[in-house]
């Protein structure tokens, strides 16, 4: 959540950066400035009527202690209107009313706020769409496969890996079940990405695959995310669409010391998403799921260090895909194709060879203080004072997409060649 005072403070670049993610309410900046003009006006008024509350009460006790009974009566309770003197009642019957007036400002400015996305950084391209975001760079040389090469679908009933259909039987579509050496690579990619993210110095976390409202609020997944999330009604739970949501509000409500920082957590959970609306081919096979796994790599940063922190992940990110033999690129998220409380993302993407498309594989992004306001999470800094940490986060990585790629582009006459940093998890080299 957007800090008031940032956006009292430059209005213009709120304006200005809000309409590279392609805001469709900046009339919202207006109104939340005008809000928190009338939540401080009204405050500075409760404080005056405060004060001649004080002053009244101590006249009252004074009245009292030499005797005038009837006349500190008469100004405690204004049976009897003396001149130039407001009755205590008065008094607080105004506090009250003003009490009641500020919280329902302060609640429609809450309201209006909560609507506002994050402003993007300012490397962030204009866009609106996928084909407007900037390729930062692209690594690897694309595999040349036999004409008769199979996309990963064909490839995982030809060598038993994933039955599609059963999990159409059990769930739906978009819930396969993975067999045999499919569910061994599923889990030795698993075991291989913690492993990796644990040499990097993030520590690993196992976290509930539900989570309440207010951890959905804390993360932005709310109310951006409402209709894309499967929600279990009875108890008021959200399943998790990733391991942000959870491992991030470890932290909620926290303070932490400012020595302590970065702080670096990784976490493999299952993640749930409706995908409301996908169909057409590119949503065949593994390329778009309800339900998948993920490996996840959260940091919470000084906000002087989190550009770098970002950089450094991404390059953590790209070493995976490096070590596994596919050919990627990055890309930078331009406005409108960002999320909701990112800054900055960067897409990770990998070649499919047998489709002849990129597929996304990952995204990593810094959310600046934007998830921490919403957290009341923060730090203390050297002098002692509380400030809002920078929180960002992964994939480092996706497994669907991953699984395709592997199984495409090491697709041979032999069989499907195991990349070689997954064989000591597979204890295979082979699909055959």
């Amino acid at each position: 959540m957007l800090q008031v005072s940032y956006i009292r403070d430059n209005r213009e670049q709120v304006l200005e950066r809000l309409a590279v993610k392609n805001f469709k309410q900046p009339e919202l900046v207006n109104e939340v400035i005008e809000l928190d003009r009338n939540v401080r006006s009204t405050k500075i008024y409760l404080e005056k009527i405060q004060m001649q509350m004080n002053a009244t009460s101590k006249l009252i006790g004074e009245l009292m202690r030499s005797g005038k009974i009837e006349e500190a009566e008469a100004i405690k309770t204004g049976v009897t209107e003396l001149p130039g003197i407001t009755s205590l009642k008065k008094l607080k019957d105004i506090s009250k009313d003003e009490s009641e007036k500020l919280a329902a400002i302060e609640e429609e400015l809450y309201q209006k706020l909560v609507l506002m996305p994050n402003l993007p950084h300012s490397s962030v391209p204009k866009g609106l769409t996928p084909e407007e975001n900037e390729v930062v760079l692209e690594n690897g040389d694309k595999p040349n496969l036999p004409e008769n090469a199979l996309p990963h679908w064909e490839l995982a009933t030809k060598y038993n890996l994933i039955d599609f259909e059963l999990g159409v039987k059990i769930t739906g579509a978009g819930f396969p079940v993975y067999k045999n050496k499919g569910a061994k690579l599923q889990r030795a990619l698993i075991n291989y990405f913690i492993d990796e993210a644990e040499k990097a110095g993030y520590s690993e976390v196992s976290v509930p695959l539900m989570v309440n409202e207010a951890s959905g609020f804390g993360t932005g997944q709310l109310p951006d995310k409402e209709g894309q999330m499967y929600f279990v009604g009875e108890d008021k739970l959200f399943l998790i669409p990733t391991a942000e949501v959870p491992v991030t509000n470890i932290y909620r409500d926290v303070i932490l010391k400012g020595e302590d920082l970065p702080v670096k957590n990784c976490g493999h959970t299952p993640c749930f998403r409706r995908e409301a609306g996908s169909y057409g081919a590119h949503v065949r096979g593994l390329n778009r799921l309800h339900q998948f796994d993920k490996v996840e790599i959260v940091q919470i940063a000084h906000p002087d260090k989190s550009y770098e922190t970002l950089e450094l992940m991404s390059l953590h990110v790209q070493g995976l895909l490096q070590n596994l033999g596919l050919p990627y690129r990055v890309l930078r998220l331009c406005g409108g194709d960002m999320g909701f409380a990112s800054a900055l993302t960067y897409d990770m993407e990998t070649w499919s060879a047998a489709q002849q498309r990129w597929l996304e594989v990952s995204s990593v992004s810094n959310f600046e203080t934007f998830q921490s306001n919403r957290l009341k999470l923060r730090f203390r800094n050297a002098e002692g004072k509380t400030q809002l940490p920078h929180t960002l986060n992964g994939s480092a990585l996706a497994l669907p997409r991953i699984v395709a790629t592997l199984l495409e582009n090491n697709q041979t006459e032999k069989g499907i060649k195991i990349p070689e940093v997954l064989v000591p998890y597979t204890k295979f080299e082979w699909i055959d």
